[in-house]
């Protein structure tokens, strides 16, 4: 956690920093708004700004929107004014905190900004050999590229490994590819020099820079354009990178972590994605498998999730009836682990009675999660459908055919007479086509479930 305190409050932040650093934060300091833009220019970053309610913050949160340094701001007062606390939140703070500091108010905003507590919360097997993988080589400064749906917590993954890693007193800077405009992301990524561009009001080092020593996390970075990808890989390959504007390259060390919710493999057949840096992320696949191929692990995340927001939102925590557990347990949870935590969420929220009940459980379109079921199931139907008519279209009736029959084949194990009984064909029909396929050069499976081989 970093920690950017701008101004002074008459000694009141020095305080509070104090606090911080008790509570494990990295604090700079800056006297003004000048000064925290060239800090977090620098590269030294910052994952929070605690600042003095009486500088300018509507102007400080313009100035960062405009050169796109996206950290959160907190005001602070040493009076309780709720009409200074509505002008700073109303210029662009997150949150106004009055001081003389409480010690469990800065350690409250702390770990609310930062999300410190990032554990690896599971039970099924199926995420625990991921977790035991990632164990073994968060050692390393291997790339490590990993995939899953979105929500399934690879971005968790990733600080997982870093905090297990010899670089994990360094810093772990985050960017998402897919939300950054393509005509910046290069900027975002390696820094530009002052003038470089329209809007290039003073150096800013990039990510890479800003990351050195320590992780960097390239959050779906499927979504980069090609031609950026050619320049990520000579980051990558010889560990050095060039501000756009700049006159000599800067060398940078850092681990890269990747991750994609899509195949990579058919992002490159289709052109989209360099094979080459494909193999440089690709040291390591860490594979998350869907929420709902980890069944074990729903009630383990419910009860964290409740637990959190319970103490939150400072209300009791309550068990869930067995009626709700069946109800989580039986969602196929298109959404994930995020769409678990956002039920678990409204469920604390919504609940009033002893226990958290059917009723709290809701989807996100208000209906009850058992009453949403049928929706889901025929929506997975509908899909299961679709994927079907997608792999037929476009082939001949031959080709269709032929899989069918070799497909029916090997689920009898080579028993051509129990395989031509399924298709509805003689044993002459089926062995005529099978001698067709083998001299084809297509790979028949023999009886009894032998190797394959070329010929019926």
């Amino acid at each position: 956690m970093r920690l950017l305190i701008v101004g002074t409050l008459g000694g009141q932040l020095t305080a509070a920093s104090k606090i911080a650093m008790e509570k494990g934060a990295g604090v700079t300091h800056a006297d003004g708004n000048e000064q925290a833009l060239a800090v977090l220019r620098s590269g030294r970053g910052a994952d929070l700004l605690m600042v003095d309610v009486a500088l300018d913050i509507r102007d400080l949160a313009q100035r960062l929107d405009a050169e796109r340094i996206h950290v959160p701001i907190v005001a602070c007062g040493v009076t309780n004014d709720a009409r200074a606390a509505v002008r700073a939140i109303h210029a662009g703070a997150k949150e106004y905190i009055p001081l003389p500091p409480d010690p469990d108010l800065i350690a409250a905003v702390l770990a609310a900004v930062a999300d410190d507590a990032r554990d690896m919360i599971y039970r099924d097997e199926a995420m625990a050999r991921v977790v035991k993988l990632a164990q073994q080589i968060a050692a390393s400064d291997a790339s490590v590229l990993i995939t899953g749906e979105s929500g399934t917590g690879k971005e968790v993954l990733a600080r997982f490994l870093h905090s297990r890693s010899n670089r994990a007193k360094k810093p772990f800077i985050s960017v998402n590819c897919a939300a950054i405009p393509e005509n910046l992301l290069e900027s975002e990524l390696f820094g530009h020099e002052k003038g470089a561009f329209t809007g290039a009001l003073g150096r800013r080092i990039g990510k890479f820079e800003e990351a050195n020593g320590g992780t960097l996390l390239l959050d779906e970075i499927s979504e980069m354009d090609v031609r950026l990808q050619a320049k990520l890989l000579r980051a990558i390959q010889e560990r050095v990178i060039d501000r756009v504007g700049g006159a000599r390259p800067v060398p940078v060390d850092i681990r890269i972590v990747a991750t994609s919710n899509r195949n990579l493999a058919d992002a490159v057949r289709e052109g989209k994605f360099r094979e080459d840096l494909l193999f440089r992320l690709n040291v390591v696949n860490l594979k998350i498998p869907a929420l709902r191929e980890r069944p074990a692990d729903i009630g383990e995340l419910a009860q964290y999730f409740i637990k959190k927001y319970s103490a939150a939102n400072s209300l009791p925590m309550r068990p869930l009836s067995a009626e709700a557990r069946r109800a989580l347990n039986m969602h196929r949870w298109p959404g994930n682990v995020r769409e678990l935590e956002n039920t678990l969420h409204r469920a604390v929220l919504l609940s009033t009675g002893p226990e958290i009940g059917i009723d709290g459980i809701l989807s996100p379109d208000g209906l009850r999660l058992d009453q949403a079921r049928g929706s889901d199931v025929a929506a997975h139907a509908a899909m299961a459908a679709e994927q079907v008519t997608r792999n037929l279209v476009g082939r001949t009736v031959a080709e269709v055919e032929r899989d069918l029959i070799l497909e029916t084949l090997k689920h009898c194990l080579g028993n051509r007479t129990h395989a031509a009984n399924i298709l509805g064909i003689s044993i002459r029909t089926l062995r005529n086509k099978l001698n067709e396929y083998a001299h084809d050069g297509v790979p028949v499976p023999p009886p009894h479930g032998g190797e394959m081989r070329g010929a019926a």
